[in-house]
C-alpha cells in the first residue's frame, strides 16, 4: 500500500518537479512557505478518538507523546495540520507505526522493563516528505487565488479605521487613503491577503483601546488617539506573528519568516573583510523561447524572435482572451511542459521528438491554437515548468498601463503627521491660491 501511495505520489510527469533550460545553471527550487491559519478545524488523534479545536494542538501534541509515545517533528512547518493527521490516521489504520516511524529507545543501557520506545514521524520518510509538499501546494494555491480575488474586487466597501470616510471600490483605495490621510501604511495592496480578515482584526484592536503598535490598553478613544499620533504609533508590530498570514511574502519559503526572506540576500552579499565592488559583473537573465531553445537577453528580442521565426503572438493571446496576471503564468507553464513532453498544446497530440512535434505544430497551423481553457487554467500550472523563467517575470494584467496611468495621477503631496485637521489645511493652503492663478494664466494663454 505505501508503496502504491509513493507511486502515485511521485509520477513521472509531475508538475512541481521544475526543469532547468538548456545551458543554464540550476539552483535549488525553492519550497513554497505555508504560514498556517488559525482556524475551527479539529485534529484528531493518530491512535485513538481524542480530538481538539486546532488553536489548541499542544494539547493534542501533549496526548500523542504522553499517551502514545509519538512525537511529529517540524509541526509548525505542516501546512494543513488537520489534513495531514486525518492522512497519517487512515495510514497507520493499514499498517502498523513502526513501518513508518523512525523507533528511538529510551534508557537502552538500563533495565529491560526501564526501556520505552518512542516514535518520530518526520520527512525523512519519503511519504511523509511528499505529503508536506503536496499540503503546502495546496495552501499555495488558495493564498494566489484568494489574492487574486480581492485584486479583481470592485464591490469593496468599508469605513475608515481611523475617520467618517467610506471608501468603495477596491480594497487598495481604502489602504491608499489611510496611509496618505493618517500616515497609516500596512504595505501595498497587492503584498496582502485576506485583507477583509486584516482590517477586521485591526478594528477589533482599536475598539478594544489598544494601540496596534506597543499593544497597551488605553483608557478611552481620545487617549489612545494622542499617544497614536504623538508616539508615532500609527503602524502595526512587525514582531507580532499574529499579522504575518496576512502578507503574501510569508508564504514564500517553508519556515522562514518575513524578516528572513528580506534580509536572507543581503546576509549573503555581505563581506566583513572586502567592500571592493571592483570586480562585480553583471549576468543578465536570458529569456528563452517558448517554442524553442532561442535565448536573448531582453524581452523584446524574445517576443520578436517567437513572433518572426514561429508566428506565436503571446501579446495578441493576452489581449483576444484577455487573460489575468495568474492565467498567463499558467499559459506559458503550460505550453512549456507540453513542448517538453513533446506534445502539441493545441491538439494534445503526442510525438517521439521535438523535431516532429515542431512540423506538426507548423503545418497543421496550430502555433496559435489553444485548447479549451479549462485544460490549462489549472492550479498545477501556477508552478514553473523552468527554474529561473525569465518570462514569467515580465507578465502582467491587460490594465496595468491603465492603473499606471490613473496612479500617476494621483500624486499627493506629504503632510506632517502631528497636523490634526487636514481638511482645513487643505481649504487654508496658499498652494490653492497658486494652483488658482496658475489657472488663470493658462485660461488667458489659451
Amino acid at each position: 500500500m505505501a508503496a502504491c501511495e509513493q507511486t502515485a505520489l511521485c509520477g513521472r510527469d509531475s508538475i512541481t518537479e521544475t526543469l532547468s533550460f538548456p545551458e543554464l545553471g540550476a539552483e535549488s527550487p525553492s519550497t513554497p512557505s505555508l504560514v498556517q491559519h488559525p482556524n475551527e478545524e479539529l485534529l484528531v488523534c493518530l491512535f485513538c478518538s481524542e480530538s481538539v479545536p486546532l488553536l489548541q494542538k499542544d494539547t493534542l501534541l501533549r496526548h500523542l507523546l504522553l499517551d502514545h509515545k509519538l512525537v511529529i517533528a517540524d509541526i509548525k512547518l505542516i501546512a494543513n495540520l488537520p489534513r495531514y493527521m486525518v492522512y497519517w490516521k487512515g495510514r497507520f489504520l493499514e499498517q502498523p507505526v513502526t513501518d513508518f516511524c523512525s523507533v528511538i529507545k529510551t534508557n537502552s543501557t538500563g533495565p529491560v522493563e526501564k526501556q520505552e520506545d518512542y516514535f518520530l514521524l518526520c520527512d525523512i520518510l519519503p511519504e511523509d516528505r511528499i505529503l508536506r509538499e503536496r499540503l503546502q501546494q495546496k495552501r499555495l494555491e488558495e493564498v494566489l487565488e484568494q489574492q487574486q480575488k480581492e485584486r479583481d474586487d470592485c464591490y469593496f466597501r468599508r469605513q475608515c479605521l481611523f475617520c467618517s470616510e467610506e471608501c468603495t471600490g477596491n480594497r487598495a483605495c481604502l489602504l491608499n487613503h489611510m496611509a496618505r490621510e493618517h500616515s497609516f501604511n500596512i504595505g501595498l495592496p497587492d503584498n496582502i491577503v485576506y485583507c477583509e480578515e486584516f482590517l477586521d482584526t485591526l478594528q477589533y484592536k482599536l475598539d478594544n483601546l489598544q494601540c496596534l503598535y506597543c499593544e497597551k490598553i488605553f483608557r478611552d478613544k481620545t487617549t489612545l488617539k494622542d499617544h497614536m499620533r504623538k508616539k508615532a504609533h500609527r503602524r502595526i508590530n512587525a514582531s507580532n506573528h499574529e499579522y504575518d498570514r496576512f502578507y503574501v511574502i510569508n508564504y514564500l519559503e517553508l519556515g522562514k519568516t518575513w524578516e528572513e526572506v528580506q534580509s536572507e540576500d543581503d546576509r549573503e552579499l555581505v563581506d566583513a573583510e572586502d567592500y571592493d565592488w571592483s570586480d562585480w559583473q553583471a549576468h543578465p537573465v536570458s529569456a528563452v523561447c517558448l517554442l524553442c531553445d532561442h535565448q536573448s537577453e531582453t524581452m523584446d528580442q524574445i517576443y520578436t524572435h517567437m513572433k518572426d521565426s514561429h508566428g506565436f503572438d503571446l501579446h495578441n493571446l493576452k489581449t483576444e482572451l484577455n487573460l489575468k496576471f495568474y492565467q498567463q503564468v499558467k499559459l506559458v507553464n503550460f505550453i512549456r511542459r507540453q513542448i517538453h513532453q513533446s506534445r502539441c498544446y493545441g491538439c494534445q497530440k503526442k510525438f517521439d521528438s521535438r523535431a516532429d512535434l515542431m512540423d506538426h505544430i507548423i503545418s497543421e497551423g496550430h502555433v496559435m491554437k489553444l485548447p479549451e481553457m479549462s485544460t490549462w487554467d489549472q492550479p498545477q500550472y501556477y508552478f514553473p515548468t523552468y527554474e529561473n523563467d525569465a518570462l514569467l517575470c515580465t507578465l502582467s494584467d491587460s490594465n496595468e498601463d491603465e492603473d499606471d496611468v490613473t496612479c500617476h495621477n494621483e500624486d499627493i503631496p506629504v503632510i506632517a503627521e502631528d497636523i490634526s485637521d487636514l481638511r482645513a489645511l487643505k481649504q487654508n493652503s496658499v498652494l490653492n491660491q497658486l494652483l488658482k492663478d496658475t489657472g488663470s494664466c493658462r485660461k488667458e494663454d489659451g
